[in-house]
């Protein structure tokens, strides 16, 4: 069975809480050692654009710089619907260091087939 994990992420800054849920999933998962993805699509392409993942979503809630720090060093990746990013004339050139674009291939190619836990936000 594998250890990976995958955690699809369709919300951006317009629900910032959710965005944490989905990082403090991804981070834990990380930080056990398991190989993580987060595959962004749709308003949650904008964060891997430097400088965008700012603020706190609550009261004890970690920063979202915090969490994406913490997911980066951690190992963790991003996989960016160049669909979803494309249509919001975002900067391909802007990108977070350990984000790519890629696709609906390009994840079933990196789970594999083991298969991966996955969550979806």
């Amino acid at each position: 069975m594998s250890n990976k994990a995958v955690i699809s992420l369709t919300t951006g800054l317009e629900d910032p809480e959710k965005v944490t849920v989905a990082f403090l999933v991804a981070v834990g998962a990380a930080q056990q050692g398991r190989p993580t993805l987060m595959f962004l699509t749709k308003e949650a392409v904008r964060l891997v654009q430097p400088g965008t993942a700012v603020g706190t979503a609550c009261e004890g809630c970690p920063s979202l710089p915090d969490l994406l720090a913490r997911y980066e060093a951690a190992g963790g990746t991003y996989l960016v619907c160049p669909i979803c990013f494309n249509a919001k004339a975002l900067d391909p050139e802007n990108l977070l260091p350990n984000a790519q674009m890629g696709g609906t291939v390009p994840m079933w190619q990196w789970i594999g087939d083991e298969g991966a836990t996955t969550f979806s936000y």
